[in-house]
């Protein structure tokens, strides 16, 4: 069983930066393939970057060159880094990870951008 806890959503201005973390219980080393989806209102959830256990990542064209995902082993976390963001960005953000063909994913941190 991986249990995943997110934080650091809140509100901010167009242009501002976020940090969101996902704190997993047991060891991150066994998960494959960690990521964030989002999912804004009246929208499907979507992904927004993936990384494997090797440190290969995928991003949403859509975030590329803005956000970066990282992870720390040592900690059983993984990190997302917002940066520029935009009013679209606006959404509940969802940590997912994926171990043994099973997704597992939190209950979300919303990140609003608004002036």
């Amino acid at each position: 069983q991986v249990q995943l806890v997110e934080s650091g959503g809140g509100l901010v201005q167009p242009g501002g930066s976020l940090r969101l973390s996902c704190a997993v219980s047991g060891s991150i080393s066994s998960i494959n393939v960690m990521g964030w989806y989002r999912q804004a209102p009246g929208k499907e959830r979507e992904l927004v970057v993936v990384i494997t256990r090797g440190g290969t990542t995928d991003y949403a064209d859509s975030v590329k060159g803005r956000f970066t995902i990282s992870r720390d082993n040592a900690k059983n976390t993984v990190y997302l880094q917002m940066n520029s963001l935009k009013p679209e960005d606006t959404a509940v953000y969802y940590c997912n990870a994926n171990r043994l063909d099973i997704n597992y994913w939190g209950k979300g941190t919303l990140v609003t951008v608004s002036s």
